[in-house]
């Protein structure tokens, strides 16, 4: 494929969950991931990129229906099985190169793509660290009743149960490897695919227990020399303006300090090719966004 990218990028993404559940751990009741030392909020990558192709699937068109599809999604197979990794490249004739030619989230974030008589591993260019809550949480137990009877010829309905975090303001660090794109051909045209996945996506996710979250902040910073880049941007941000971190209930209840990544980018400058940046209209900055920045 031609136009791979040819400069590392790094993303910072923030977005807030509210009196819901942003990523269950199914070995603990499906109760919120939480830090015990701590309190912060975890949330893996793989419930992110899970988020990313959903929506590219629902929405752009990467379905399987023309040439443009995801490898690493559910395809039912007489009813009641689901292919494995196997099945799914004998789809694709068991050709490497027609599935990374197709199949965006190969070229996004890599994969074991497991052929007839051997596998072939892919490097992910885009990859996420865990993501983290910028302050503690509480999780509140919700009980409720269901619809049904307990049993038949009961008048004893169901009872039903599940963890929520009344609210969570979740940090996401990223990076774009341009020397792992040329194995897997991630294009500039990719890179825009998964930036508009990444906020819409995480709009988009209106299931039962993910309703509730919202994108409030996406940084990219694309650096001028291969190899470089500054690190844990979600480091260099924090919450203020509040008293009480358990009681937060929405962006309104804090602004977000900005000052040490505004200085690690200055620091850096000479190094930096571009800031881009998407900034939802509720979410306060104390310092504000640089006018040097660019609009996705």
């Amino acid at each position: 494929m031609n136009n791979t990218i040819e400069k590392r990028r790094e993303l910072l993404f923030c977005y807030d969950v509210t009196d819901a559940n942003p990523n269950g751990d199914p070995l603990d009741e499906n109760k919120p991931r939480i830090d015990e030392e701590t309190g912060i909020n975890i949330v893996t990558d793989v419930r992110l990129k899970r988020t990313i192709r959903d929506y590219l699937m629902d929405y752009k068109g990467y379905d399987g229906t023309g040439e443009k599809d995801i490898f690493v999604r559910d395809i039912v197979y007489d009813k009641n099985f689901i292919q494995d990794g196997k099945m799914r490249a004998k789809n694709f004739g068991n050709d490497a190169k027609k599935i990374i030619d197709q199949c965006i989230d190969i070229r996004l974030f890599g994969g074991v793509i497991p052929l007839d008589k051997d596998s072939i591993t892919y490097t992910g260019p885009v990859q996420f660290k865990m993501g983290r809550s910028l302050h503690p949480v509480e999780m509140k137990h919700i009980k409720g009743t269901g619809a049904f009877a307990s049993k038949k010829d009961s008048q004893q309905k169901t009872f039903r149960e599940e963890y929520i975090l009344p609210y969570s303001f979740i940090a996401f660090h990223g990076i774009i490897n341009e020397t792992a794109a040329v194995h897997t051909g991630l294009t500039n045209d990719d890179v825009n695919e998964i930036i508009d996945a990444i906020w819409n996506g995480t709009k988009n996710l209106i299931s039962r227990s993910k309703f509730g979250q919202m994108p409030r902040l996406l940084i990219s910073v694309a650096y001028k020399e291969k190899g470089f880049f500054i690190g844990d941007l979600d480091k260099k941000i924090k919450i203020a303006g509040y008293d009480n971190p358990l009681k937060l209930r929405s962006v309104s209840d804090f602004s977000i300090d900005i000052s040490e990544l505004l200085k690690s980018l200055d620091d850096n400058k000479d190094n930096i090719d571009g800031v881009k940046c998407r900034i939802d209209k509720n979410l306060q900055i104390v310092q504000g966004i640089p006018d040097s920045w660019e609009n996705f």
